[in-house]
């Protein structure tokens, strides 16, 4: 059965491919056995750099479960989940996934997200980074933090 689910993500990467809509990237999320949502890449159709297939199948799935919690799901995709999907999958609490080509194979084709890897490990030289952070404001943050640890009916995630 898994490797039917990987199929089916596997054909929602070639929808992407065959619509102009970004690469070969596609997901599905499945809950008891059964696919809950799927999902490609979209970066260049709707511009948006965090349209991966991995984060837009656990939004959709997230809704049409109507919870954002989906530790009773799996994740079926392409390719190894890149950084920011990998974070996804992680607040999301999906306990495991499933994926096809490696990180490896996807910078063979020109995606090479090693860069984020080492830059996350803290490898990266000052000379490197490529995004300056800066700390401002820490007063009111605290503030609006302090306000929503005080609230009585606040819904943790």
């Amino acid at each position: 059965m898994k490797s039917e689910f990987m199929k089916a993500a596997i054909r929602e990467a070639r929808k992407g491919i065959r619509a102009q809509e970004g690469d070969p990237f596609g997901a599905v999320v499945v809950k008891d056995g059964r696919i809950v949502s799927g999902a490609h890449n979209s970066v260049v159709k709707t511009n948006d750099p965090t349209a991966h297939a991995e984060i837009l199948a656990i939004r959709r799935a997230a809704s049409e479960l109507r919870r954002f919690n989906l530790s009773d799901c799996e994740l079926y995709t392409t390719s190894e989940p890149c950084p920011m999907c990998l974070a996804a999958i992680y607040w999301a609490r999906i306990p495991v996934f499933y994926f096809g080509c490696t990180r490896t194979d996807a910078a063979e084709i020109g995606f090479d997200d090693e860069f984020f890897y080492r830059a996350l490990r803290g490898q990266t030289g000052k000379a490197e980074r490529r995004v300056r952070s800066v700390r401002l404001g820490r007063k009111g943050c605290l503030e609006v933090f302090r306000e929503w640890s005080e609230k009585p009916d606040k819904v943790l995630y």
